[in-house]
C-alpha cells in the first residue's frame, strides 16, 4: 500500500501553470506502477486538482474512484472532475483521452457558476453525434496549445477551451436537469448547497444556515427537505462525514486530528457523529479502506 500523507494531495497542472490552462491527449495500454514518475502513474494516487478537469475519453476503458464512489468509464464518454473532488484511476486499458485542465480565472463565469452546480458527476455517456462535436472542439484547442509562438497563443486558447468547455457543461445540463424553470425550493436548496459547501467545517447548525439565506430554519428545512427528500441537518452531517472520510482513507492524521480540522473541539462527539453517519467507527472504517 502507499504511505499516507498528512493531507489529501493537490495535483497541479503538468504544463501551461502560469496561463492557467493544460489540455493534452494520451494514449497508454495499462497504467504504471505508482512509482513511475508521470502523470498517468499520479492519477493512481488519490488527489485533488487545484483546477476544473474534463476527461473524453476516446478509446479503451477506464474505471475511476470519486469520493469512493466507483464509475466505469467506456468510449464515448466525458466526465468533470471539481477541484474539490477527490478521485483516483484504479484501472485502464488501452486508453485514448483527451484531458483538459482550467483555473477559475480562465474559466468564463457563466460555465462556472453553473459548473458549480453540477456537483457531484458522474461519467456521461455520448451520442455518435455529440462525442464528433466534443472531437473537433478538442482538436482545435490541441492545435492553438501547440502554437507556442502564436502571440495571441493564451487568449486564442482560452477562446477555445471555454467553447469545449461550453459544449461539455451543454451536455451534462441536457442528460442531467430539467429544461424547466427551478421551483423556489430548488433555487434556496441550491444557495444552501453553496453554502454548505464553502462552510461546513465552520458552521454546524441549521439555524445558522438558515441567517446566512436570511429565511426561518423550519422554511429553510421545507425547502430542502421538498427539493431532496432530506433534512438540513442530514446534508450537513453527511458533508462533514464525507470529508472525514477522505482524510482518513488519504492521510496518516490522528482522528482527534481530522475533527480538529473539521471544526469539532469535543472530539468524543465527532467520534459519535462518525458512528451515527456510517454504521462503524472512524478507526474502524480507516481499518476496513486501507489496503
Amino acid at each position: 500500500m502507499a504511505k499516507k500523507t498528512k493531507s489529501i494531495p493537490v495535483n497541479a497542472m503538468t504544463d501551461d501553470l502560469d496561463a492557467g490552462i493544460a489540455i493534452e491527449k494520451i494514449s497508454f495500454r495499462h497504467l504504471p506502477p505508482l512509482d513511475y514518475a508521470n502523470p498517468v502513474a499520479e492519477d493512481r494516487q488519490s488527489h485533488r486538482h487545484n483546477t476544473h478537469t474534463f476527461h473524453l475519453l476516446e478509446k479503451g476503458t477506464v474505471h475511476i474512484e470519486i469520493d469512493f464512489q466507483q464509475y466505469q468509464m467506456e468510449p464515448s464518454s466525458v466526465i468533470y472532475i471539481h477541484p474539490d473532488q477527490v478521485h483516483r484511476t484504479t484501472a485502464a486499458d488501452q486508453v485514448t483521452v483527451v484531458s483538459l485542465a482550467m483555473t477559475n480565472e480562465n474559466l468564463n463565469p457563466e460555465y462556472l457558476k453553473w459548473l458549480e452546480e453540477l456537483v457531484p458527476v458522474k461519467p456521461l455517456a455520448l451520442a455518435p453525434e455529440t462525442a464528433a462535436l466534443l472531437a473537433e472542439a478538442a482538436a482545435l484547442c490541441l492545435k492553438v496549445a501547440e502554437r507556442k509562438a502564436d502571440r495571441f497563443r493564451h487568449s486564442i486558447l482560452k477562446d477555445a477551451c471555454n467553447a469545449l468547455v461550453a459544449l461539455i457543461l451543454s451536455t451534462y445540463l441536457t442528460q442531467t436537469k430539467s429544461t424547466g424553470k427551478l421551483s423556489r425550493f430548488d433555487l434556496i436548496t441550491k444557495a444552501f448547497r453553496e453554502q454548505l459547501e464553502r462552510h461546513f467545517t465552520t458552521t454546524k447548525r441549521p439555524a445558522e444556515y438558515a441567517q446566512r439565506l436570511n429565511l426561518s430554519t423550519a422554511y429553510l428545512n421545507e425547502c430542502v427537505k421538498t427539493a431532496t427528500g432530506q433534512s438540513v441537518s442530514h446534508h450537513i452531517q453527511h458533508r462533514i462525514i464525507l470529508e472525514a472520510k477522505q482524510l482518513l482513507y488519504h492521510s496518516d492524521q490522528s482522528v482527534k486530528e481530522i475533527a480538529a480540522e473539521l471544526g469539532y473541539d469535543d472530539y468524543p462527539y465527532f467520534s459519535r457523529l462518525f458512528t451515527k453517519v456510517t454504521g462503524m467507527t472512524a478507526l474502524s472504517f480507516r481499518m476496513k479502506n486501507r489496503d
